[in-house]
């Protein structure tokens, strides 16, 4: 068993959660200045999925932050070279598919040279055919799958074309990088081309790979345990245990959890203060994407039930948690209807919630264009009432 230094540092369950919140952004004042792409690089790792309810994820992570920013702003932000040519982030294997700011690139050399070891999905690929894809992005890319001469015959992976799986292999080693996403699709391009040469490379060793991970986890957690610190850069907990006393990370307590935790120094600093943002949650946000965190830090179990069979789903298809006051309050899931945006089931945590829930969903309104706002399920019907109340009064 690892043993772990004695803490110095003791943390009420209330200071860690304040902790947590302010190192995510989502307390005090937003840095509008740095905009999206300093959200980026605070949180480290921005999760993509297909799903696109109000927006796609990765667009829903720094509009919880920072408030309206436009979605073609967003996008921009993400993709968008800068002045020398360069993106700014680019998409691999973090927590899932991620947003990963640029500068992280030298601290996946671990994660590509595992894969580079690894038994390539079992799939045989015809001879040429990887070959032919990096000398085809050399002298044409950036470039889609289909543009390179292949995508999916179906939506299964097993079923990808020769050069989808050649490409997505070259993705995985590192010869070349996603550097956009068309339509959802991701655009390739060659590593060399795309990632600044300073940055180009895998000099890093595991342990220094790991190790970096593990500190920029922490500094975008402010607090976490060791499940914590290895879930979110999908780590294997003796990785964290083999570099966590050289991370930087200091060991605190954080009454009730009942484990131990790790804490970023500048987090401990300055007592969290500042104002609280109220907002709708992407299911897939840093701040919640780990069920057993989520429970220990807010009291409120989180479980995405798109995949769930419809009579199962308690909470709805796309249930976005509520933010207001550092706590999470309640659930809404989403839908439009050309400018009115539906809140098909709403579950609140009892009356006192019904006011940030309201303007919640009427600054999510506002943000994807729509000019009213219909509730069709509460979990409490005595709500709906005051619900609609507040809900009138704000679009008034």
């Amino acid at each position: 068993m690892t043993s772990f230094p004695r803490p110095a540092t003791e943390l009420s369950a209330d200071e860690a959660r304040r902790i947590a919140l302010r190192a995510q952004g989502l307390l005090g004042a937003p840095d509008r200045r740095a905009g999206v792409r300093g959200v980026l690089r605070r949180l480290g790792a921005v999760q993509l999925d297909t799903i696109s309810v109000l927006a796609r994820s990765h667009e829903l992570v720094p509009y919880a932050r920072l408030g309206a920013t436009g979605r073609d702003t967003v996008e921009d932000a993400y993709w968008k070279p800068g002045r020398t040519g360069a993106p700014h982030a680019f998409e691999y294997w973090s927590h899932a598919a991620c947003v990963l700011p640029i500068e992280e690139w030298p601290h996946f050399a671990f994660r590509r040279r595992a894969y580079r070891d690894r038994p390539h999905w079992h799939h045989e690929l015809p001879e040429g055919t990887y070959e032919q894809v990096i000398k085809q992005l050399r002298a044409e890319g950036p470039l889609t799958a289909t543009e390179l001469g292949g995508a999916k015959r179906t939506s299964e992976w097993w079923d990808w074309s020769s050069t989808k799986v050649a490409v997505e292999r070259a993705l995985m080693y590192g010869e070349v990088v996603c550097v956009e996403r068309r339509g959802w699709k991701r655009v390739y391009d060659l590593a060399e081309r795309a990632v600044p040469e300073s940055l180009l490379h895998d000099r890093l060793d595991d342990t220094e790979c790991l190790r970096r991970l593990v500190r920029l986890a922490g500094q975008a957690m402010g607090v976490g345990t060791r499940a914590d610190l290895a879930d979110y850069h999908r780590l294997k907990a003796e990785q964290v245990d083999a570099v966590i006393a050289d991370s930087g990370l200091v060991p605190v307590t954080v009454a009730g959890w009942g484990r131990p935790a790790w804490a970023d120094p500048a987090a401990l600093e300055t007592p969290p203060r500042g104002r609280h943002r109220t907002t709708l949650l992407s299911p897939f946000d840093s701040l919640v994407w780990e069920r057993a965190r989520t429970e220990r830090i807010f009291g409120f179990t989180h479980r995405l039930e798109a995949y769930v069979p419809r009579p199962k789903r308690v909470h709805g298809y796309y249930a976005m948690p509520v933010l207001a006051g550092g706590r999470l309050v309640g659930r809404v899931d989403p839908a439009r209807e050309g400018r009115t945006l539906v809140a098909r089931q709403v579950t609140l945590d009892g009356r006192k919630a019904v006011p940030a829930v309201a303007q919640a969903l009427v600054e999510a309104a506002g943000w994807v264009d729509c000019a009213e706002v219909r509730v069709e399920r509460v979990d409490a019907p005595e709500l709906r009432t005051p619900l609609a109340g507040e809900l009138a009064r704000l679009l008034a």
